[in-house]
């Protein structure tokens, strides 16, 4: 598979402090490949790295170390940004433009023909899910997530072949993060390569070919779900569900009571066991109980427990680091 993204080596070193500068790592070595037609999660806590590595990417800052490459064009050159788009985490607009003006503007930067470009504007601020009578609305007067949605249609207007996003659902309601998700799986049949940070991980989950998470600076795991759940460390947990009235009794008839633990939810009492042989266990306590047997099957791990195996919840952000 074509790779679109090849970064070799990534690092990025900051000075910081006044009077005694020190050395702060905000990316350390990274290396990623990035497949063409794909979209692809880019996943890590506050200060892992993600709006480093994307302003890297994008040269607006530079590296300590280490090289990259978008669409087998190194980032230094600057005839590659025609075909990529970009929404930075926190964009910056022209205010007192309207939507279209703003749009046109951005479309005259990439040399677009004014005829062509002033129709991208309406179709993109259609396919954003912006209404019509807010198009030649300043754009101080808009909220955060009409202001968003002005920000996705400028990250589309050169029509990319990848498209960089940071933080794409900030500030949208339920009903634009629908829109946003079905716009970017829509670009994926499109055969545009997406490449996107988020911290709303199930949005991540429904979309994503395949997820990187970083942490602490460095690549900690990459690949698809389903692999990486095979690599997880409750990768071979089963969850039975039983129904039974006696909880207390029950965990007294399993072996090794301590090895078992029971939680009450709608369809019963869930018990996650590691093995095949625990199942055993659980129905010979059901049988002495009295209690059924509702299902038994696959723990499937969510990618937010899968994130907190990498990224525990109380490590949090690591002191004096940059995003």
């Amino acid at each position: 598979m074509n790779a679109i993204v090849e970064i070799e080596n990534l690092t990025k070193d900051y000075d910081v402090g006044f009077w005694r500068k020190r050395k702060v790592r905000a990316l350390d070595g990274l290396s990623l490949r990035v497949h063409k037609g794909e979209i692809f999660g880019f996943l890590g806590a506050n200060g892992a790295g993600k709006t480093t590595t994307l302003k890297l990417l994008m040269r607006l800052i530079f590296p300590t170390s280490g090289t990259a490459r978008i669409l087998d064009c190194d980032i230094a050159d600057v005839s590659m940004h025609a075909r990529i788009g970009y929404l930075p985490e926190n964009p910056y607009f022209y205010d007192y433009l309207t939507a279209l003006e703003f749009l046109n503007f951005c479309g005259d930067i990439c040399g677009i023909p004014k005829a062509e470009r002033v129709r991208r504007a309406r179709q993109l601020l259609t396919r954003v899910g912006l209404n019509e009578t807010r198009w030649n609305t300043q754009l101080r007067k808009f909220s955060k997530g009409m202001l968003q949605r002005v920000g996705l249609a400028q990250a589309l207007i050169n029509d990319p072949e990848i498209v960089f996003l940071d933080e794409p659902m900030s500030g949208l309601d339920p009903i634009g993060r629908r829109e946003v998700r079905d716009l970017i799986a829509a670009l994926r049949q499109e055969g545009k390569t997406v490449f996107m940070c988020s911290h709303i991980l199930s949005d991540i989950e429904v979309l994503c070919d395949r997820v990187a998470i970083l942490k602490n600076g460095r690549l900690a795991q990459v690949g698809a779900l389903a692999e990486l759940r095979q690599q997880s460390q409750g990768q071979n947990l089963i969850e039975v569900v039983v129904s039974a009235t006696d909880a207390a009794g029950l965990q007294r008839h399993l072996l090794e009571p301590d090895k078992f633990t029971l939680n009450s939810t709608p369809a019963g009492l869930r018990i996650e066991v590691a093995e095949e042989k625990d199942v055993d266990i659980v129905i010979a306590a059901l049988r002495k109980t009295g209690g059924k047997l509702v299902s038994v099957q696959p723990v499937r791990q969510s990618l937010e427990e899968l994130f907190l195996e990498v990224e525990p919840a109380n490590e949090g952000k690591r002191s004096g680091d940059l995003t």
